[in-house]
């Protein structure tokens, strides 16, 4: 890592995106469940639904509906 600085940074960029979009973009900074197995529902829930959103943005409605019709 420290030969190659670019990378860590490239790739701070691409994984802290989705975290920080949730976090502070959707209110998500605090889980509302206790126990590990319901965060892990809330968490699955959240990510689920910033998928969801990711393909809408890269995918043309019309498209989509065809892909699944």
């Amino acid at each position: 890592m420290r030969s190659r600085p670019e990378v860590m940074k490239r790739r701070k960029e691409l994984v802290e995106h989705p975290f920080g979009t949730m976090k502070r973009g959707w209110d998500q900074g605090y889980f509302l469940m206790r126990g590990l197995e319901k965060v892990r529902t809330e968490f699955s829930l959240t990510v689920l639904a910033y998928n969801l959103r990711r393909v809408l943005n890269l995918i043309e409605m019309p498209r989509l509906i065809a892909a699944l019709g």
